[in-house]
């Protein structure tokens, strides 16, 4: 079958390579029928996640149909359509118990990496490094998913795959971002990054209730995507000092919540960017904060920080007496997935919630290496690359439906 494979810092190749088999009786092979490239896939794309190997399968947003199913597997048959979870749960953990499905205890074969680096295990996620279980992704024709009856969800009829796609990841990921901010009426809630995570925090923000939602970030087009879409207030912080703004926005309190969707490559301005662009090159820092700095700063006193940009590792200068002083509540992490699908599944089927409108690139699965530097470089206003890898030819064009309803 073809496959997205990673082969070093931007090298990113479609290669042949061996079809999935069943390995454990709760597993399914899923025939892809769309995926997406992710933000957090271009972490792995300029190499700044470890334990990657070449020719690892990327990908963890993904949705199909199941076409073999193993032995232990009761909810599902072969033809059903289904949305794939991005992390991998066994259901039976405490973790999973209590809802805290992306840290289940037993679904990373490898969860010593994480436990060395930082002081636990975590579960396991398709297509993201060995240290999160070395799992092949779902940019390919099909994938192995572990778990099945735990993990998967049917897709009803008449939903097409690509409005549900989106409920892999990043929906839940923008959800989960909103619902950390216990959002009361008259709420404002301010989001870093107009990119399709904060797009999604955004509007689930006011979906959950928040008055006022303002959206920062430095590309005009997503800022004007993060004001249509999502009837938010936008700052470009290349052109103003987005503390001082959003002190002046709100009556000089400061916002009640603060998103952080960028996460460990946010671009800083003047010396703060270049502080944190040298030290990330050199290997001094892991991440740059210049972001979660920002935040931290505007937030109100008492106010609440959620932060589900990625990190990877250290970072230098954060702000730790300000989150003290000002008594912040930090809630941060991979999405629990399987906690919010269901309710969004029912805003999708209700009309009430249409993430597909934030698609602007659908490629076959061949252009994969294309799209890559296309999203890393925000050309072509690209916002949200979904692949096809049962498309054949030419590349797709935008606006087209590139699956069946079902």
């Amino acid at each position: 079958m073809r496959a997205v494979c990673w082969h070093g810092k931007h090298d990113v190749r479609v290669d042949e390579v061996a079809d999935p088999q069943i390995v454990s009786k709760g597993d399914v092979i899923v025939k892809v029928a769309l995926t997406c490239i992710c933000g957090s896939d271009l972490h792995l794309y300029n190499g700044y996640v470890p334990t990657m190997k070449k020719g690892d399968i990327l990908g963890h947003e993904f949705v199909g149909e199941v076409v073999e199913a193993g032995s232990g597997v009761t909810r599902f048959h072969v033809g059903d359509r289904v949305i794939v979870p991005f992390p991998i749960s066994c259901g039976v953990c405490w973790y999973c118990k209590h809802e805290l499905w992306s840290l289940c205890d037993n679904s990373n074969p490898n969860s010593w990496m994480l436990e060395h680096l930082y002081g636990d295990t975590g579960g396991g996620i398709f297509g993201y490094s060995h240290m999160y279980g070395g799992f092949s992704g779902g940019q390919a024709e099909y994938v192995r998913v572990p778990f099945a009856d735990v993990g998967l969800e049917k897709i009803p009829d008449g939903i097409p795959y690509e409005q549900v796609v989106l409920l892999t990841d990043i929906c839940p990921t923008g959800y989960q971002a909103a619902d950390n901010c216990n959002i009361n009426p008259g709420d404002t809630v301010a989001v870093w990054g107009c990119g399709p995570v904060g797009l999604m925090a955004m509007m689930s923000a006011r979906h959950l209730g928040a008055e006022r939602v303002i959206g920062i970030d430095r590309f005009p087009d997503r800022l004007q995507m993060a004001h249509s879409q999502c009837q938010a207030e936008v700052l470009n912080y290349e052109e103003v000092d987005v503390a001082e703004a959003l002190q002046n926005m709100t009556g000089g309190r400061g916002p009640d919540s603060c998103i952080d969707a960028v996460g460990l490559e946010a671009v800083g301005t003047g010396i703060e960017g270049i502080y944190d662009s040298v030290k990330q090159t050199l290997r001094l820092e892991n991440d740059r904060a210049s972001a979660l700095r920002q935040l931290t700063k505007a937030c109100r006193k008492g106010g609440t920080l959620s932060i589900v940009g990625v990190y990877s590792g250290f970072i230098d200068k954060f702000p730790m007496g300000a989150i003290f002083a000002k008594g912040l509540t930090l809630h941060a992490g991979q999405a629990h997935v399987h906690k919010y699908l269901p309710h969004l599944l029912k805003l999708v089927q209700e009309q009430q919630l249409n993430p597909s409108s934030i698609i602007t690139h659908r490629l076959p699965l061949e252009e994969a290496p294309r799209g890559y530097k296309t999203f890393l470089n925000k050309q072509d206003a690209c916002i949200k690359i979904v692949l096809n890898p049962q498309a054949q030819g030419a590349a797709a064009t935008p606006g087209s439906e590139q699956a069946s309803a079902g």
